[in-house]
């Protein structure tokens, strides 16, 4: 049940992104960013730096999907993704890149795209699991990393950073990054014995690799079984397809609604996309951590909208900021503090599914 709602929301999600991305104001500040007499503060005083040629991002893009190609053909027996596929993922992430930006950039969550990249390859070339794994990569992780860039440059352009070092940072960081990632990986696998192997490992082993798991099974589902034979003629779960046609006309109620109130601001700020997607996280995680969460951020944030609405409106970033930084660093403290002594907590809420006395039948 937990993939089959990840899917129906993931599908919605994505179909309701161009419903919310409004074109017309997309439109308007594309000429605008063109039209130099249209320009806000920041970046008149980050005129005084030299930009980044556009040539060097293109340089940079061909030279990838060249290698790409090249890499998928030498190595089709073991990669099996054909050239057709990589160009068609590289469509994928262009195509989705400014919708999805927009709408990062106005609610700071991003639809992903892993289940949509996943479904589409699955049907147009079944039963190749680590194709239906580089299509995911090529088409949803290069949309993730090329919003990420944008939001290194954004925050560079606000801190008059020169943007040719932004861009140098970002290139050899990546660079840097990529050998580091795969040394690790080399390294992890030929010094912890047993690694990722639940059935050797014992119980308490930190060295499971839950996530690795997780993209493994997804490229036997989508890939080797294939959409076809779970959502399509040759599955029992083929209604889920309505997603699709729910996703995308999900924002229509919310416009017409705007449309008939002009007044109520608010109404406009519903932002379907957001709403879909914030349940695709739910099979992994408990009731708990969403009902506290809905609980005491629509509780914190009325009490500070009605009662402080002038600090709301001039710290509400920053408290943002906050609370971010402070999960990141409580995760580290805990770490330190009781990871690394095995000392776990224990509690009602703890439980994964919130039912201990529960037991399968084929256990």
């Amino acid at each position: 049940m937990g993939g089959k709602r990840h899917f129906s929301h993931s599908t919605a999600a994505v179909f309701s992104i161009f419903s919310k991305a409004n074109f017309p104001d997309i439109w308007q500040l594309s000429k605008s960013a063109i039209n130099e007499n249209k320009m806000d503060v920041h970046t008149k005083l980050m005129r005084k730096y030299k930009q980044v040629p556009g040539w060097w991002f293109m340089c940079i893009l061909l030279a990838n999907i060249t290698a790409t190609l090249f890499t998928c053909h030498y190595y089709n027996y073991q990669l099996q993704l054909q050239w057709w596929g990589v160009l068609l993922a590289c469509g994928l992430a262009l195509f989705f890149t400014l919708p999805i930006g927009v709408i990062n950039a106005t609610t700071n969550q991003t639809p992903a795209l892993n289940v949509i990249t996943e479904y589409i390859i699955g049907y147009l070339y079944p039963g190749y699991p680590v194709a239906n794994i580089l299509f995911k990569v090529y088409g949803y992780i290069s949309m993730k990393q090329a919003i990420a860039f944008l939001e290194d440059f954004k925050l560079g352009h606000y801190m008059k950073i020169p943007p040719r070092a932004m861009f140098m940072a970002q290139v050899v960081g990546t660079v840097i990054a990529a050998f580091v990632h795969l040394g690790t990986a080399w390294w992890l696998m030929s010094t912890v014995p047993d690694i990722c192997d639940r059935a050797l490992l014992p119980s308490d082993s930190p060295w499971t690799c839950p996530g690795d798991h997780v993209f493994y099974d997804a490229s036997v589902i989508w890939g080797l079984v294939g959409p076809r034979r779970i959502f399509g003629n040759l599955g029992h779960y083929s209604a889920i397809n309505w997603f699709f046609l729910a996703g995308a006309i999900a924002p229509v109620p919310v416009w017409l609604a705007h449309k008939a109130f002009p007044s109520k601001h608010w109404i406009k700020l519903i932002t379907m996309p957001v709403l879909f997607g914030a349940t695709v996280n739910m099979p992994p995680a408990t009731a708990v951590n969403y009902t506290s969460w809905i609980l005491i951020g629509f509780a914190s944030g009325f009490i500070a909208y009605r009662y402080y609405r002038a600090l709301w409106s001039r710290h509400n970033y920053v408290l943002s900021g906050a609370l971010d930084a402070g999960l990141a660093f409580m995760g580290v403290l805990l770490y330190l503090c009781l990871g690394m002594e095995h000392v776990s907590l224990k509690w009602w809420g703890s439980s994964p599914d919130g039912c201990p006395l529960a037991s399968s039948s084929t256990a």
